[in-house]
């Protein structure tokens, strides 16, 4: 019996689990492509460019669709078991709720396991491969688009305008073609008409060119005498480059050492690298600033520093009158080199301290998203299980409530830690720390058949107050004994 109702439990969680996890990755996909529509448009991307785009961007968004799918199944799979009243059944035969979470939460749990081996393997290499892609895409021009009346300029050198373009889009009318000469003049090409082709493997674009005439100066700048020709022709065939219009792969080396594509071993060393920041600008500062300051050298625990007014004093009694001017520029002069150092050296500290906030942000990273399939979980079962009601309507509203809270937590975590509001142990656990108390309490009450998401049992609350409410309500506004 109990065999069968594990296969009942699982049977009714693994199908709302598939459908929801692809659901939640297809519309994080379709968010990420809207973030970035306007830097895909246009660009001329063959399909095997936007497939890879497509899956790179896939892989990456799945850490957080695991958690979204594990929650809405979880509410969906004891929702419609407790509509259709075989919670009350299970429940009836002495089976306690931990007894029949059992299953899932062993799926659950595995799943744990599942998502911190792809974020600590899968994750990093998606992570580079699309921000490779996504440099080189935003980085390339856009596709060979000629428009009447307008100049297109993003072939290097050139400046083409059409005032008209045939049905066919290959035959044109009234063509300008600035060259641009950095030797001395523009050459410019007129022609009344012309034929567009691009060659099969998109490298060059050929203007078969006719009724025209072609206008070149010779000659250097650093002479006066420079010879002006001027060529009508027939027939001109001009052969554009296109090379500079095609997408280049940049080398993934670029991105190899960026944080967020490290494993947990290669997070650990950066971060053991890092975290010797303190010593070695210790002694940084001690070898920079000693030419200026030499007694920082000789520093000992006996050391007092003294007071301003006996600093003053010795100064005066030291230094005569005639030197205070020549002392004071050389102070003035030192104390600027000071500061300049002390500010460069700031910036130096404080962009190492986020490289190890960050570092340390992306290491618990990979093992909050993880243990979220289990959190989120121990909220979806429990709820389910109290609000009773299956389909998609119910089960999406709570989810989508408590994936929203997840999801802003995480932020603000995330944020906190940039920020070094807090430390990145309690920045990026901060979602865990809030939503595990509530699952465990979700928990408690589902296992005392509680009336938490039942709306007759406050409205059979709120009748039993009434009374009291009304007889407070005549007290006050009874008139006063004479």
């Amino acid at each position: 019996m109990i065999k069968k109702l594990d296969k009942l439990i699982l049977k009714a969680f693994i199908g709302p689990f598939i459908a929801t996890f692809f659901i939640t990755v297809f519309v994080l996909v379709l968010q990420f492509f809207w973030l970035y529509i306007d830097d895909f448009v246009g660009k001329g991307l063959d399909l095997f460019t936007i497939g890879q785009a497509i899956i790179y961007v896939g892989a990456t968004v799945v850490p957080l669709a695991l958690p979204l799918a594990v929650l809405l199944s979880s509410i969906m799979t004891f929702g419609n078991l407790g509509e259709t009243f075989e919670l009350v059944a299970i429940k009836s035969a002495g089976i306690p709720l931990l007894r029949f979470m059992r299953p899932i939460m062993f799926v659950s749990l595995l799943l744990c396991g599942v998502a911190f081996m792809f974020n600590n393997y899968l994750l990093p290499v998606s992570n580079l491969k699309l921000n490779r892609l996504k440099y080189d895409i935003i980085n390339k021009k856009p596709a060979f688009d000629l428009r009447e009346g307008a100049f297109y300029t993003n072939i290097p050198g050139y400046a083409i305008k059409v005032g008209k373009k045939e049905a066919d889009d290959s035959t044109l009318r009234d063509i300008i073609i600035f060259e641009k000469d950095y030797n001395l003049q523009d050459n410019i090409i007129i022609a009344r008409k012309g034929i567009m082709k691009v060659s099969d493997d998109k490298r060059f674009l050929e203007f078969k060119l006719m009724d025209g005439w072609r206008n070149t100066e010779r000659g250097s700048r650093m002479s006066t005498n420079t010879e002006y020709i001027r060529l009508g022709f027939k027939e001109f065939k001009k052969v554009f480059d296109l090379s500079s219009l095609q997408l280049t792969k940049t080398e993934d080396s670029l991105f190899r050492d960026n944080y967020q594509m490290l494993s947990v071993r290669q997070l650990d060393k950066a971060i053991d690298s890092l975290e010797t920041i303190h010593d070695f600008f210790r002694k940084k500062m001690m070898t920079e600033l000693s030419s200026s300051i030499p007694f920082l050298l000789h520093l000992d625990t006996g050391y007092r520093k003294p007071t301003t007014e006996v600093a003053v004093k010795s100064s005066k009694d030291i230094i005569a009158d005639t030197m205070f001017p020549g002392v004071n520029e050389r102070v003035i002069s030192q104390l600027s080199v000071i500061k300049s150092t002390l500010e460069i050296n700031k910036s130096e500290y404080e962009n190492r301290s986020k490289s190890l906030r960050l570092h340390k942000m992306v290491w618990h990273e990979k093992f909050t998203m993880s243990l979220a399939c289990f959190v989120l979980f121990l909220i979806g079962a429990p709820l389910g299980s109290i609000i009773r009601k299956g389909g998609i309507g119910t089960p999406l509203v709570f989810a989508v409530i408590f994936f929203v809270i997840f999801f802003l937590l995480n932020n603000f975590g995330k944020k906190f830690v940039k920020e070094a509001v807090l430390a990145p142990g309690w920045g990026m656990w901060l979602a865990t720390y809030i939503l595990l108390p509530i699952g465990v309490f979700l928990v408690y009450k589902a296992m005392h058949d509680s009336q938490l998401f039942n709306k007759e049992f406050y409205f059979r609350t709120f009748r039993k107050i009434r009374p009291w409410f009304e007889r407070i309500k005549i007290s006050r506004g009874a008139p006063e004994p004479q």
